[in-house]
């Protein structure tokens, strides 16, 4: 995977900052979105993220996730 890669989620994860169900559990399994940045430094400092993969859904939601919860969309 690399950044603009489409990708799709996966696994079941659940959230709670998905603009239109803010406060409240909503999982985004199935939601397609485009790999904005993987961490893997900071600063230039190497780190080991616990979720490196950013995907940006929309204009107003990101979610961060790890590499086994998104796969490549064709």
């Amino acid at each position: 995977m690399k950044i603009g890669d489409r990708i799709r989620v996966k696994q079941s994860v659940i959230v709670y900052h998905h603009p239109e169900h803010r406060g409240q559990p909503f999982d985004i399994k199935g939601l397609e979105g485009e790999i904005v940045a993987i961490i893997h430094e900071w600063q230039g400092r190497p780190v080991s993220a616990n979720l490196p993969v950013q995907v940006k859904f929309s204009k107003k939601f990101k979610a961060h996730f790890r590499d086994n919860e998104v796969e490549l969309v064709e």
